[in-house]
């Protein structure tokens, strides 16, 4: 590398773009009575879904995402239970996103409420990060009634534990001649990667600060951790060098519905089929994209996962060809025997930019 390059990496603009509690927000924004109070967006409090979302209100009742959803109402009764409704999310996604574009082109979406931008060089020849963020910040909010919280780094990873500094509606900088002394100071849980179990195991080591863990060797790191110790040392120094990536090369696509209540009935499951294939291509054609590999997903109600693929000799992306290939699938499982929680259904080894890819199947369903 050299040393142009080398200081080019040095001074690297990072913006994290995090949206507060995104989908009960926007339920919030397009139900004001609901503004103040605890929603909670997932599944239903009597069923056996998750919540996705929760308000900063439902919050302080300890509610929080990938939680069951009637734990969530065990302990905010009071809630306001609703569905997510992802066109709107959607909706709200891309105005958002066409904010980013107006600074750079170099954003990398991490879900449909979170990005990276480098704006290191951008649209509007602005040096400060800083001055970029905030206006990003206004226009979501003047676009959308939404807010976001940003955080400004010299790399992904410090800007990414940034923004999570001050929500909701915040924005942390930390400049390169602070981030030592910043990382050095966090707590431990405040480093994005470490979860609940490393957590626990690096308490368990006297690791509560960021300067605690600047101590420990590389190879002694390795050794605890295996190849996470490696991930660990290098972010107790601020070091990544990982460069925002404007182009994801997408490699499937799919959906999976875990149901209210274990399902038996064989009628039932193949209309399900057919439903779920008719999203998925609806989905696919959207990008477009067509795929080769079709991947059914089973839970059995002892919560025992399986899988069966088939792959053909050409792309699909036709409702009809996915919904057949599937229920062909089924027959190399307990359907029928068994109880089933849950159902998915993926398209691999993708071809981007396909259009209708509808064919005659080419070849037997012999799994």
């Amino acid at each position: 590398m050299n040393t142009l390059q080398k200081k080019n990496d040095a001074i690297r603009k990072i913006i994290h773009v995090d949206m507060d509690a995104f989908y009960a927000a926007v339920e919030q924004r397009d139900h004001p009575e609901w503004h103040g109070k605890p929603v909670i967006v997932g599944g239903r409090p009597s069923g056996r879904g998750v919540v996705s979302t929760a308000s900063y209100e439902a919050r302080v009742f300890g509610v929080h995402s990938a939680m069951p959803t009637s734990q969530a109402y065990r302990l905010c009764p009071h809630g306001i239970f609703v569905p997510a409704r992802f066109e709107a999310y959607k909706e709200a996604s891309v105005i958002i996103r066409n904010i980013f574009y107006e600074y750079t082109d170099l954003v990398e979406p991490l879900s449909l409420d979170e990005a990276y931008l480098d704006v290191t060089v951008n649209h509007i020849e602005n040096p400060s990060a800083t001055l970029i963020a905030q206006e990003i910040k206004e226009k979501i909010y003047d676009r959308t009634n939404l807010t976001a919280s940003a955080g400004v780094g010299p790399n992904k990873f410090v800007a990414k534990v940034a923004s999570d500094i001050n929500k909701p509606d915040g924005l942390t900088v930390i400049p390169p001649e602070t981030m030592d002394h910043f990382l050095e100071e966090l707590s431990i849980k405040k480093f994005y990667g470490v979860g609940k179990a490393t957590l626990r195991k690096m308490h368990g080591l006297g690791i509560h600060r960021g300067s605690d863990l600047k101590k420990w060797a590389l190879i002694d790191l390795i050794e605890i951790f295996g190849k996470s110790g490696q991930y660990y040392y290098q972010m107790a120094r601020g070091l990544d060098a990982r460069p925002v990536e404007s182009h994801r090369i997408r490699k499937s696509f799919g959906k999976e519905r875990t149901f209210h209540k274990d399902i038996s009935e064989r009628e039932y499951i193949l209309r399900f089929i057919e439903g779920l294939s008719a999203t998925i291509s609806e989905g696919m054609r959207t990008i477009p994209a067509a795929g080769k590999t079709i991947t059914l997903k089973l839970r059995y109600d002892n919560f025992e996962t399986i899988s069966r693929s088939l792959s053909i000799s050409h792309y699909t992306n036709d409702a009809s060809e996915i919904s057949l290939i599937t229920q062909e699938l089924l027959k190399n499982t307990e359907f029928g025997d068994r109880p089933i929680r849950l159902l998915g259904i993926s398209i691999s080894n993708l071809d981007i930019n396909k259009e209708d890819q509808a064919q005659q199947l080419q070849l037997s369903l012999d799994n």
